[in-house]
């Protein structure tokens, strides 16, 4: 496909968001996918998510983001943020303070790939307040603290920052990325992360994880 047919259909999928900011979107194939942990299998997926407590999801009440401290330093001068875009990212380079200057990423939740940092989200991948509603309302602020920036399960992740404030809060029976490739992917990292931070789940959650699942 000729550059300028990418590039005008990129462009018609990423358009629906005033937020979409062009000058770092690549116009060639992607160099490499966002790198964080691989989640589970999706037969080991489809356990834990017959093991999770199942009920009506909670309120937002009391909730705030400041109530999960992030982004922590990880190591150095590199703070959480910094950490996953080095970490997702292809040829990243940083000054003295762990700021990505130049580099690529690539959003599988959307496909696009791009030049600039400050077009990149670091998404959560069970959202702060989907895990408040769910169980961490309950929790102290030093084990918020640690989700909100664990690189060890596949909780963090690099992606396009307009697809990631769509996101929002959302589970995924109201949202799903549009690579549909992706999605046994994302299903497969929810449920880990729900699952060892014993966090709950609500019927359509977990009907429309279970759609996935058994699909992968």
């Amino acid at each position: 496909m000729p550059v300028g047919k990418i590039y005008a259909r990129r462009i018609a999928v990423l358009a629906t968001s005033a937020a979409l900011t062009l000058t770092g979107l690549l116009t060639t194939a992607p160099a490499a996918q966002a790198a964080m942990p691989t989640p589970v299998s999706a037969a080991t997926a489809r356990t834990y998510l017959a093991a999770l407590t199942v009920k009506a999801e909670g309120s937002t009440s009391g909730y705030s983001r400041d109530l999960f401290p992030h982004w922590i330093t990880q190591s150095g001068t590199c703070n959480t943020r910094e950490t996953v875009l080095k970490r997702d990212g292809v040829n990243v380079v940083t000054d003295s303070s762990c700021a990505a200057t130049s580099g690529s990423w690539y959003s599988p939740y959307d496909g696009a790939t791009w030049t600039l940092a400050s077009d990149v989200d670091i998404d959560h991948m069970v959202p702060l307040a989907e895990a408040w509603r769910s169980g961490a309302n309950s929790w102290t602020t030093a084990q918020r603290q640690a989700f909100a920036n664990d690189l060890t399960r596949p909780q963090l992740i690099a992606v396009t920052d307009n697809v990631n404030q769509a996101k929002g809060d959302l589970d995924p029976a109201k949202w799903l990325p549009s690579v549909t490739s992706y999605r046994c992917t994302y299903t497969r990292a929810w449920v880990q992360v729900k699952y060892y931070y014993n966090l709950s789940i609500d019927s359509a959650e977990k009907s429309a994880l279970q759609s996935v699942l058994n699909g992968c």
